[in-house]
């Protein structure tokens, strides 16, 4: 199965890492590094903390929860920006002391006779129990005992830095010290710099944050210099701004008048958009046609699905041969192709029932976010599983609510943003309280119709599937959300640059936390992948998403309200718009 090398997801995954042999044991000093590592910290702030002394992970690790990562972009095609960066430039060296080179009883006798010492030495003092906290004391204990032995204990922690400014630079002290001396100082350097950084650290927020941020500073910056340049620019920076960063919320939200007559009488527990089906309930399993719909050019559109497991697969031929069922014949075939249906028991007739009435909860009218959308974002993100990184790394559970969460990610859009909702105070924003509201929308459409009749596609699986099953799938649509996008990013790339990385260049997932990013950044880059799709249907996807916003932007002329970016169609820029 072939994955464009433009596709997002290889971009955030397989470019966040690098590994290579070197050696940066030892010294702090520069005379021990590359010197475009020390010009990278000057550039960069609180991102490139070296790992010295890092011990590698087990590289005997189970391949099922291992993702491989292919060091196979040369330096030359790495871009500088706040989204890429050349991290070949950091060695993680296998050299330094190991922490797992003791037997697991040593070390279990040693951390409880620490333990002992620690607590008798602080009887007085009160209780530190939070990890963060006692790193942070931890490290001003041995900045404290190391500046005794090297005799330093005279020199204090420089505060003239802030907390965002750049590590110490490695190579101001004077060349007729002695090298110990020299030594003893730029570690202290070091550790004066890295406790700046976790006494300034907001300790409510995750590390990830910090990252997070640094990520939104540069990206702020890139959309000053756009804006700049000219009115379209302008508007494609606020466009940007308002799309993929979260609000903070400190505008006044604008709330039309609502006539009396249109209020509809509804207990704010129902959930809006659930409507009867219309065509049968149930199918007999011996009529369901090959591709679960019945199409008039079942040939042409048996031709476009021998492609289903390759990128790039032009969905709307798929929608025109299928009559307008893109999606319940893509899950269909996917499902197929994959054995789900046997593996968890699912009937073949529930299972087209619950694809037609799915697909029946998307708008027609809708340009942009359609049956179509969702049709194609499954079949991506189908692709994306199969790829050689990934296709041994998840269980069947976790690629049946990727699918599926996939399928559901857009039900019932109403093809406008979740910010007019929000500024319109309409019953969605209302319900789901301004956060993420078509996505939580969307996950109760999706999951309130398995309860339609012979719709429970789930029915066959047990009490601890369906559990995980439905944290999975809400976790993935959640991350839909493209105000998200910086958080998503930031933190797969703390997840990738901390502790999870071995010098075989192995990604372990041994946890949910670290599996779930994964199929976060998947669904969520399958949601984006318009633009490494072939260049035909990359202007189709533009043309409608285009007609949506400008949709949306009528809707706000005609009540008063602000138009939001790129929504104006007198004055927007459609190229621009894409870049």
């Amino acid at each position: 199965m072939s994955v464009p090398t433009n596709c997002g997801f290889c971009y955030s995954v397989e470019r966040s890492i690098t590994v290579r042999s070197g050696n940066i044991w030892g010294s702090p000093c520069a005379v021990n590094r590359p010197v475009d590592i020390i010009q990278k910290r000057r550039r960069f702030d609180v991102e490139n903390g070296l790992a010295v002394g890092r011990s590698p992970l087990d590289p005997q690790a189970s391949p099922g929860s291992g993702l491989v990562l292919q060091a196979n972009f040369p330096h030359s095609q790495r871009r500088e920006s706040f989204l890429y960066r050349s991290d070949s430039d950091f060695d993680l060296s296998p050299k330094g002391p190991s922490r797992n080179s003791s037997t697991a009883s040593d070390l279990e006798e040693s951390l409880k006779h620490w333990e002992v010492n620690w607590l008798s030495s602080r009887h007085t003092e009160d209780m530190i129990v939070t990890p963060f906290a006692q790193v942070l004391a931890s490290l001003r204990t041995v900045r404290s005992n190391f500046a005794v032995i090297t005799g330093q204990q005279d020199r204090t922690a420089s505060k003239t830095r802030s907390s965002g400014s750049n590590p110490p630079s490695m190579c101001k002290t004077s060349l007729a010290e002695e090298p110990h001396q020299q030594l003893a100082i730029e570690t202290l350097d070091e550790l004066d710099w890295c406790l700046e950084q976790l006494e300034t650290l907001k300790t409510r927020h995750s590390v990830s944050e910090m990252a997070s941020n640094k990520f939104k500073r540069m990206l702020n910056r890139e959309l000053t210099q756009l804006s700049e340049t000219s009115r379209s620019g302008n508007q494609v920076s606020e466009f940007i701004s308002s799309t993929f960063l979260e609000k903070q919320h400190d505008m006044d939200i604008m709330s039309p008048p609502t006539k009396e007559k249109d209020k509809k009488k509804r207990p704010m527990s129902q959930i809006s958009g659930v409507k009867k089906a219309t065509h049968s309930p149930s199918l007999a399993p011996s009529t369901i046609p090959r591709f679960g719909v019945n199409a008039s050019q079942e040939g042409l559109l048996a031709r476009e699905l021998e492609d289903i497991n390759r990128w790039g697969i032009d969905i709307f031929k798929v929608s025109e041969y299928s009559g307008n069922r893109p999606l319940t014949v893509t899950m269909y075939t996917i499902f197929q192709e994959r054995d789900l249906l046997k593996s968890f028991k699912i009937p073949a007739d529930t299972f087209i029932t619950f694809m037609m009435t799915l697909e029946d909860h998307y708008h027609a009218d809708v340009a942009y976010h359609n049956n179509i959308h969702a049709a194609d974002v499954v079949q991506s993100t189908h692709v994306l599983l199969s790829t050689p990184a990934l296709e041994a790394v998840f269980t069947d559970l976790e690629i049946l609510a990727a699918l599926f969460a996939s399928a559901i990610h857009d039900v019932d859009h109403p093809g406008v943003s979740n910010q007019f909702l929000i500024n319109t105070n309409s019953e969605l924003a209302l319900m789901y309280n301004d956060s993420s509201v078509l996505e939580n929308h969307h996950l109760a459409v999706g999951f309130k119709l398995l309860q339609e009749d012979n719709c429970d596609i789930f029915q066959n699986l047990s009490k601890k599937q369906r559990q995980s099953l439905r944290k999975i799938v809400i976790d993935m649509v959640l991350a839909t959300d493209m105000s998200k996008h910086m958080n998503l990013l930031a933190d797969l790339k703390t997840m990738v640059e901390t502790k999870k990385v071995t010098s075989l260049g192995v990604l372990l997932l041994d946890n949910y936390s670290d599996r779930i990013q994964v199929l976060q950044n998947m669904v969520h880059c399958a949601d984006l992948s318009n633009p490494t799709k072939p260049l035909e249907l990359y202007r189709q996807w533009t043309d409608r998403i285009m007609v949506e916003f400008f949709t949306q932007g009528d809707r706000e002329r005609d009540k008063g309200m602000e138009i939001s970016p790129m929504c104006d169609k007198q004055n927007a820029s459609i190229e621009k718009n894409q870049v």
